[in-house]
């Protein structure tokens, strides 16, 4: 009973809450917000640098740079196998000597459990289950007005078409 109060109690301003509104702490310091980008569609991903499909940061930056409508935004997590490094910095050093990331990135964050970032509940109030991250690399399309438009699980690539109709439909 009272796990069923305090569910219902924290839900509706979760759900109620806009996304532009959600900040994170960044990984090169200071916050930003999801409302930092006006007039852009955000594609959102959980990131993590040892994982099988961390190699889908050259798309997420190819896309990036391609695209003025679009902003990917990294969310580094150690919540899927312990696949990324225990700082910040670290996680900062590799993205950019690996890959040459410019697009913007939170610190460290929690997807799941007690100390999930707000973001992921977020998600799932607005998307359902299937907008919970399941491993690394699932991916949160953010219209220009905060409405969730997609979420797309991990084997869908930066490049697919898929990606590219949900970033056309958020328009």
């Amino acid at each position: 009973m009272r796990q069923l109060l305090i569910a219902l109690l924290f839900a509706t301003p979760l759900a109620a809450q806009d996304a532009h509104e959600i900040a994170f702490d960044a990984l090169e310091g200071g916050t930003f917000t999801l409302g930092d980008f006006p007039g852009q569609t955000l594609l959102v991903v959980n990131t993590a640098s040892f994982c099988a499909y961390t190699r889908q940061y050259e798309g997420l930056q190819a896309l990036d740079d391609a695209r003025d409508d679009v902003t990917v935004i990294g969310l580094p997590t150690d919540d899927f196998g312990g696949q990324e490094y225990d700082s910040g910095a670290e996680v900062a050093d590799f993205c950019d000597a690996m890959f040459g990331i410019t697009f913007p990135m939170s610190d460290i964050v929690r997807t799941r459990g007690g100390g999930a970032h707000p973001f992921f509940a977020w998600a799932e109030a607005q998307g359902g289950r299937e907008a919970v991250p399941r491993w690394n690399f699932h991916k949160w399309i953010i219209d220009a007005d905060g409405r969730l438009v997609a979420s797309l699980p991990t084997r869908v690539t930066p490049g697919s078409s898929s990606i590219a109709e949900a970033l056309d439909s958020a328009r």
